[in-house]
This record gives C-alpha cells, sequence and structure tokens, in this order.
C-alpha cells in the first residue's frame, strides 16, 4: 500500500511540474513532451523501488495497473488537447495577418487608365490605317501640344514634311488640306497619350500623399507608370524607323515604321492595359471581400475540380496576346493586303514553301537555312499565314474550353464570362475575315483591332472571376 501511496504522489508531482512549466495553449507540442517525459520518469523510479522486494501484494498490483490505465488516458487526453490547441494556432495565425486593402475610387483611377489606353490603340489603329503616322516629324512633350493655327504656321509645318521619304516616295504632289487631315490623326493620338500620362501622375501623387495606397497597389502603379514613361519613348522610338534617310537609297523600299517596333509599341500598350485592369479589379475584389460580399462564393470558386479550367483559362489570355501581336506585324507589312480569301490561300490550305520561305529575305551574312526564320517576321506571306493560323488555334481553344465548362459547376459570374468570351471570339473571328476579305478599309480594320483588346479584357475578367478567395481578413484602408 505505501507503494502505491508512493507513486501516486510521484505522478501527482511529475504531472505538476510538467503543466507547471508549459502552457498549453501556449505550445502544446511542448507540453506534451514534457508531460510524456515526467510521467517515463516517474514510472522508472516507481519500477526502480519495488524491484528489490520481488513481491507486491495482490491489492498493489490491481492499484499499479489502475495508475498505468490512468496514464496513458492522461497522456492520450493530453495529445488531443495538443491537438486541438495546434490546430487553433495554425487557424488563428491564418486569420490574424489581415490583408489591407484600398478603397474603390482608387479601382476607379485604374480602371479610367484602362480606358483610356483602349481609346489610345484604337486611334493609334487608325493613325495607322490611314498613314498619318509620320506626319509629325519631331518629338515635343510641351511644344508638341499646340498644333498650328495660322497658314504662316500650317506650311511650315507641311514643308518639314516634305523633307522626309514617305511624302517624296509615296505622298509626292499632296495638298496642305491632305496633310492637315493626317496631322490630326497623329496629333490626337499623341495628345491621347499625354493625357493618360497627367490622368496617371496627378490622381496618383494624391492618393501617395494622402497614404491611400498599399504596398501591394503602390508596386503596381509604380510598374505601371513605368511603362506609361517606356511606352511614349518608345512610340518616337518607333516613329524615327520611318524617318530614315537610307529608305531613299533601298529600291522598292516604302516608308513605313519597323514592323519590329509597332509590335513592341502594341505589346506595351496592351501591357498597360492589362496591369491597370487587372489592378482594378483587384482593388474592387478586394474591397468586395473585406465587407463579407464573396462569402456564399468561396467554396464554388476554391472547388478543387475547377483546377485544370482555371489553367486553360490563363492560357487562352497567353493566346489572345501572342496572336494580337502577331496582327501587329500584319499592320506593319501591310500582309493584309496579300491572298485576300478566306479559308484558302490562293485555292490552297497554305502558300506554297518557296513563297512561305523566300530567300530573298535573307540578309548578307546569314546562314542559307537558318536565315529562313526571318521569313517568320519580314515576309508579307508568312506573316499573314502565321496570324490566321494564331488566331483559328485561338478561336479553337476558346471554343473547346466553352464546351468543357458545360459540365462544370460554375458560379453565374464565371459562366457569364465564359460566355461573354464566345461570344467575343465570334465577333473578332467574322471582323478579321470581312477585314481581309474587303481589303482591310479602315473602318474594319479599326474595328478588328479595337476587337482584339476587347477580347483580351473578356479573357482577362474570366481569369480573374477564377481567383480562389482567401480566408485571410481584409481590413479597408482609412
Amino acid at each position: 500500500m505505501a507503494c502505491t501511496n508512493a507513486f501516486s504522489g510521484l505522478l501527482s508531482r511529475s504531472l505538476a511540474r510538467a503543466v507547471h512549466s508549459s502552457s498549453i495553449m501556449a505550445n502544446p507540442a511542448r507540453t506534451l513532451s514534457a508531460a510524456s517525459r515526467s510521467l517515463y520518469t516517474a514510472s522508472n523510479s516507481f519500477k526502480k523501488s519495488v524491484a528489490p522486494s520481488h513481491h507486491i501484494s495482490a491489492s498493489s498490483s490491481r492499484t499499479i495497473l489502475r495508475s498505468t490505465q490512468t496514464l496513458n488516458l492522461i497522456k492520450s487526453r493530453f495529445q488531443s488537447t495538443a491537438t486541438a490547441a495546434s490546430s487553433s494556432s495554425t487557424t488563428a495565425a491564418a486569420v490574424a495577418a489581415p490583408e489591407i486593402v484600398v478603397k474603390p475610387i482608387v479601382g476607379w483611377w485604374m480602371m479610367t487608365i484602362s480606358a483610356m489606353t483602349f481609346g489610345i490603340v484604337v486611334v493609334g489603329g487608325m493613325t495607322r490605317l490611314t498613314e498619318s503616322g509620320l506626319s509629325i516629324v519631331e518629338w515635343n512633350l510641351i511644344k508638341g501640344m499646340k498644333p498650328p493655327r495660322s497658314q504662316a504656321e500650317w506650311e511650315e509645318e507641311f514643308e518639314k514634311y516634305k523633307q522626309f521619304p514617305e511624302y517624296k516616295i509615296l505622298n509626292h504632289g499632296m495638298t496642305i488640306e491632305e496633310f492637315k487631315r493626317i496631322f490630326y490623326y497623329e496629333w490626337s493620338h499623341r495628345m491621347l497619350g499625354r493625357a493618360i500620362g497627367a490622368a496617371f501622375i496627378l490622381p496618383g501623387l494624391f492618393f501617395a500623399a494622402r497614404g491611400m495606397l498599399s504596398k501591394n497597389i503602390a508596386r503596381r502603379s509604380l510598374i505601371i507608370g513605368g511603362l506609361i514613361g517606356f511606352q511614349g519613348a518608345l512610340g518616337w522610338y518607333m516613329v524615327k524607323s520611318g524617318l530614315d534617310e537610307q529608305l531613299m537609297q533601298t529600291p522598292g523600299a516604302t516608308p513605313r515604321v519597323s514592323q519590329y517596333r509597332l509590335a513592341a509599341h502594341l505589346g506595351s500598350a496592351f501591357l498597360i492595359y492589362t496591369g491597370a485592369f487587372m489592378t482594378g479589379l483587384k482593388v474592387f475584389a478586394d474591397y468586395s471581400i473585406s465587407k463579407g460580399s464573396y462569402e456564399s462564393l468561396r467554396s464554388a470558386l476554391n472547388n478543387p475540380a475547377l483546377k485544370r479550367f482555371k489553367g486553360a483559362a490563363h492560357g487562352i489570355v497567353a493566346l489572345v496576346f501572342i496572336t494580337a501581336i502577331s496582327g501587329a506585324f500584319v499592320a506593319g507589312l501591310d500582309a493584309g493586303l496579300v491572298y485576300n480569301e478566306f479559308p484558302l490561300m490562293g485555292g490552297r490550305i497554305m502558300p506554297p514553301v518557296k513563297e512561305l520561305f523566300d530567300s530573298h529575305f535573307l540578309h548578307k551574312d546569314d546562314h542559307p537555312t537558318l536565315g529562313l526564320w526571318r521569313n517568320m517576321f519580314d515576309n508579307q506571306v508568312t506573316v499573314q499565314f502565321n496570324h490566321r493560323v494564331l488566331a483559328t488555334t485561338t478561336f479553337t481553344a476558346i471554343s473547346s474550353l466553352f464546351l468543357y465548362s458545360r459540365g462544370l459547376p460554375l458560379p453565374p459570374h464565371v459562366r457569364l464570362g465564359v460566355n461573354v468570351l464566345m461570344g467575343v471570339a465570334c465577333c473578332q473571328v467574322g471582323l478579321g475575315i470581312a477585314t481581309l476579305l474587303y481589303m482591310v478599309p479602315v473602318s474594319l480594320g479599326t474595328a478588328h483591332q479595337a476587337g482584339s483588346l476587347t477580347l483580351l479584357t473578356s479573357a482577362l475578367y474570366l481569369m480573374h472571376s477564377l481567383k480562389k478567395i482567401p480566408i485571410v481578413n481584409k481590413i479597408p484602408l482609412k
């Protein structure tokens, strides 16, 4: 009996020390480990104390057995308590680090930038189609804001234009009234670019001074602002390629901007639009989440069954972007003026290989075989064929995504995004075919360029609408 009492006392003191040494809720794993060590020490001490006697009564044996069972029960309860406490601490950690979100006015600012960028892309398409991009032969950020007003100023501006290859080769004999028409296209394009810069800088400085931008949104804004500045410099770099006097010494040369620089200029505009549009959507979505508006959609959007569909939506965005850039090469080379038929090209699925890979486009030091890659970007026939293939691939991918979505449990706003994407894709394909068949009239060509950005918008919205809703709290910025 004395042994039993000694064991019970030893057990009590061991557990007391273990629990006293660490808090279960503060560090459950540490408490469980301490308790286990104390129980093990108590058991060993008791065994050593009774080992010399080699004789224990039946009553003591039953007591020891009950005490051992009690030990196991206490250990299991410690483990369950520690597990629950660990789970609680993990959950608390997930919600204890709230994300600061900005007010919707910042989102409207970004949406305004994206809308203005959409507008300048459309005006830029008109400028290219009317061959107006080389009408202003110098770049003055401030002075260039004022157009000519008097007859003398117009004649001075016209004389500047006459010194460059486009007038000498293509527009020789142009009247001053005809010059005014192309001048205002380019002037409007540049003024809209200045307006975008002002619309970004002035509100941006105000929001930053008032502390209305979170770190994430401020970082995004800096990137977009850098792209806007780069876009302005890239635009003038593109124009300079069409003012090069070497065009006068190149037999059969056509005064126009480099298709490489044109593609870079359009691609940069698309990146600005994408950045501003997606940032605006993020601001609106985060603010709505902070107000609890998306709670009912959490389980639907976090459904693992949508994982493959989400990946496909990202792929559609990439395909639309690449197809649009290939369209810039078509515009830069006037490749829409050859093979004005669809779906065939000269009565065939694809033109002759000799036309697609013409050695005429090799440079002096190019390898006779490897150098044929230049046809992909310099040959009108190859560039148009590439655009056809990419456009067909993009439309097929969107159609497949649309059909695949029919069997998925999509929330209503995601379902709407898929349907809109499919509809815009059909319209864009129709516009592209019509533009080709009618030999690129200004109206259809402009609509087709606007359609490419509309299609990208639809794909971006679908990609955004499929984002998982995080568990962390989002607190509106004061």
